[in-house]
């Protein structure tokens, strides 16, 4: 059975997107076989992989209960990528879905059977904590926080973890925080390379060896509609997503099966 990461972080503008796209393109350059799901309104990582807006089936009729997970798949240019495309109609999920009962479990039931079919499944989640994002937190088993090197980045991180702690608590007690993504990341300045050494000094085991520089490229990627592995993959941040995406593989294969180490939060997945 695949893994499924929820890619996620209540703050804005950190890369969630960014990570979400080209860590699923380094991975299905890698041989696996990967599925992003667009959860975001916004329609970001749809555009980004050049599939227009508004296509049908979408993640919103998967969340709503008119379509399927497998149904709304579709190929997503790279070979071994697949996605599932988000819509405008995500903005009034968000009221649509607490009339339903049970509706945080409607994205995991939509997920059973294609956990099978890809051994990488990866949640694009939207920059808030809403139903949909509760929605992608219960379907995970896994989650991934990127974290842009800044100065609120620690007190930010920690408010979300409390938040997966609650999620975790009511919700979807399997639930684990895999790692923590450093991202936009300008090695000449002070300021990031202290928030980076706060990171690391709070969370040893958490944090990705892997860093996300800043990156003229990595930005511009998406209005060509293609990953950074197509459009610029030896730049340093696509050398980037591809070592992370080899270090997330080697963690999967040195955490299995997951255990939990006891922490403020137990959250943290520990060697077992």
């Amino acid at each position: 059975m695949g893994a499924v990461y929820a890619i996620a972080n209540q703050k804005g503008g950190v890369g969630k997107t960014t990570t979400a796209v080209n860590l699923a393109a380094s991975a299905a350059a890698d041989g696996r076989q990967v599925l992003l799901v667009d959860l975001d309104q916004q329609c970001n990582a749809t555009v980004g992989l050049g599939c227009p807006r508004d296509q049908e089936p979408s993640a919103y009729g998967c969340l709503c209960g008119e379509s399927s997970i497998a149904a709304a798949a579709r190929p997503a240019g790279p070979d071994n990528l697949w996605l599932v495309p988000a819509s405008g109609d995500l903005a009034g999920a968000s009221i649509e879905l607490p009339r339903e009962p049970g509706y945080e479990r409607r994205l995991r039931e939509g997920l059973g059977p294609v956990r099978e079919r890809f051994s990488l499944t990866l949640l694009d989640c939207p920059p808030s904590l809403g139903p949909v994002a509760v929605n992608a937190l219960v379907a995970a088993d896994r989650v991934i926080v990127p974290v842009q090197a800044e100065y609120l980045a620690l007190e930010g991180l920690i408010q979300f973890m409390e938040t997966l702690a609650l999620i975790r608590r009511e919700l979807n007690p399997h639930l684990v925080l895999t790692g923590v993504l450093i991202t936009m990341h300008d090695e000449r300045t002070r300021l990031a390379n202290d928030v980076e050494r706060e990171l690391r000094s709070h969370f040893p085991e958490l944090v990705f060896a892997t860093v996300i520089p800043r990156s003229v490229r990595l930005a511009e990627a998406p209005s060509f509609g293609v990953p950074i592995t197509a459009h610029a993959p030896r730049t340093r941040g696509g050398l980037a997503y591809r070592a992370l995406a080899r270090e997330l593989s080697e963690r999967e294969h040195r955490l299995a099966p997951v255990t939990l180490e006891r922490r403020d939060h137990d959250l943290v997945e520990a060697d077992a």
